[in-house]
């Protein structure tokens, strides 16, 4: 640990810092200094981008290490995983299969989440047609957002390793199965910051009448420092809890409260150098601001009438539409990462909700027309060419129908297949009107192109301008990345 230079300090200041120099703190900072040459040691040679912010602003905006094609990214998932076999994976042959036991072939070395002994297969319960000059197929169950695949690429053998909802879902959003572990969006603000000082980075909108399994940890800023993580915000009632100040306390008063208390972090910043403490600082600044831009940015009321009729809008409730209005106004306002997630999409047909020909159905409306809405409102305002738009689930559904008990049950269903589902991205630099792999005549597993997640992450951060191998951060040992410590590569195809 590093004692201050008596001659550059008064004595009162020194045995101040002496006196609050605890055994902890000794332990903690004789650990840093040898993980600091450990880690100097290992890194010397190689390269690492890492980003440097100003002092006084930890979301300061940052050029990319890289040329970027995207600037902002808009990422829609829908929580349960719906079925690719009902919206985007056309396979004929498994029509032709509807009703006959599972070859046995499909079933050897697998897990299943419910299906027992043998089932029946399951063709697709909705017609399909081609679309647009790329002859993309899509379901009649999203004939709004049909008209937009020219705009679009679709990737349809994305794989997982996991096939639970929580730790597949982390999967998707942190590259790790276990909490504790940085979203993407907190990688990304960390990487560039934000140009809107008044709103956060990274926003989180729910929908659906339920939070993921897991919660808060999809958004988390995990091992980077807390600034970084996403904050949620509700299109009902007050748009972030607990940021309006108490009864009794006006603007002015709070004003001079924070000033006051920035003084005492800065002199704490100053004897301990501990990053949190200028975080602190800067979050206690976002929320001030906050407090007036929040409210602004989340107030839908004042969009014209043709808007709220195209994205089907309820202005005061709580939606996928109302949302996905919401993450238009906060992209123009320059907020970086917005993260939505619609929940009700896990289809096993263990009750009418869960039907894929009633819930599903129902889900499917939902979403439909604003996600259409969304795409033509960023690309009428000539936004769609730098932001990035993805649309995913954490897995897919199986070609074989749910027999949960080993018995047909009343509702159809299918249960879950890390081995092949469908993730589509539009604008941001990706190449519209194309699909990438091809999954097997029953949509089962990747008969080409097979696409893990740390793929479509790899390729997701070249688009905003990082390359994942060297964006890093050191974290128990290791240079930590979002694609995780197995290779992997940049989808060049995929990139216009």
């Amino acid at each position: 640990m590093s004692f201050p230079n008596r001659l550059s300090v008064s004595a009162e200041t020194f045995l101040r810092q002496l006196q609050s120099t605890t055994r902890r703190h000794f332990l903690q900072g004789s650990a840093t200094g040898l993980g600091a040459l450990w880690l100097a040691s290992q890194a010397s040679g190689s390269e690492r981008h890492v980003p440097e912010h100003t002092a006084d602003n930890p979301q300061s905006p940052l050029p990319p290490p890289l040329p970027a094609k995207a600037k902002r990214v808009i990422f829609l998932h829908m929580i349960g995983a719906p079925s690719q076999l009902e919206l985007f994976d056309y396979k004929p042959e498994l029509k032709a299969l509807d009703g006959k036991e599972c070859p046995q072939s499909f079933l050897e070395g697998k897990r299943f989440a419910f299906i027992q002994g043998t089932p029946r297969m399951l063709g697709p319960q909705y017609p399909f047609a081609q679309h647009g000059d790329s002859g993309a197929w899509v379901s009649d169950r999203l004939p709004e957002f049909a008209q937009h695949v020219d705009d679009v690429c679709f990737i349809k053998t994305m794989q997982t390793d996991q096939f639970n909802h929580g730790p597949a879902q982390l999967m998707v959003h942190t590259g790790q199965a276990r909490m504790g572990y940085p979203s993407i969006g907190s990688w990304v603000t960390y990487g560039l910051g934000t140009e809107n000082t008044d709103l956060p980075g990274f926003i989180v909108l729910l929908s659906g009448g339920r939070q993921p399994r897991v919660g808060k940890a999809l958004w988390s800023g995990g091992f980077l420092p807390s600034v970084y993580q996403g904050v949620q915000c509700r299109s009902t009632g007050e748009p972030v809890l607990n940021i309006a100040n108490p009864n009794g306390v006006t603007r002015n008063e709070r004003r001079q409260m924070l000033d006051t208390l920035s003084r005492l972090n800065e002199r704490s910043s100053r004897e301990f150098g501990d990053p949190e403490t200028l975080t602190r600082i800067a979050q206690y600044e976002m929320a001030f601001r906050m407090q007036t831009a929040v409210p602004q940015a989340m107030d839908i009321t004042d969009e014209p009438k043709h808007i709220h009729e195209m994205y089907g809008t309820e202005p005061g409730k709580q939606s996928f539409a109302n949302n996905c209005l919401l993450a238009r106004r906060l992209a123009e306002k320059d907020v970086r990462y917005i993260q939505l997630f619609d929940w009700g999409w896990d289809s096993h047909g263990a009750a009418k909700s869960e039907a894929l020909n009633e819930g599903f159905k129902s889900k499917c409306q939902q979403v439909d027309r604003p996600i259409a809405a969304l795409l033509t409102d960023l690309k009428q305002r000539d936004m769609l060419k730098d932001t990035l738009v993805v649309w995913s689930g954490e897995f897919g559904r199986t070609p074989m129908r749910e027999n949960r008990g080993g018995t047909e049950m009343k509702f159809v269903g299918r249960d879950h297949n890390p081995g092949a589902f469908t993730l589509w991205m539009a604008g941001g630099g990706v190449k519209g009107g194309t699909t990438y792999g091809e999954t097997d005549a029953v949509g089962y597993s990747a008969a080409e192109n097979a696409v893990p997640l740390r793929d479509f992450h790899a390729t997701m951060m070249r688009l905003l301008g990082f390359a994942h191998d060297t964006f890093n951060y050191p974290f128990q040992g290791l240079d930590q990345k979002l694609t995780g410590v197995k290779p992997a590569r940049v989808l060049e195809d995929v990139i216009a």
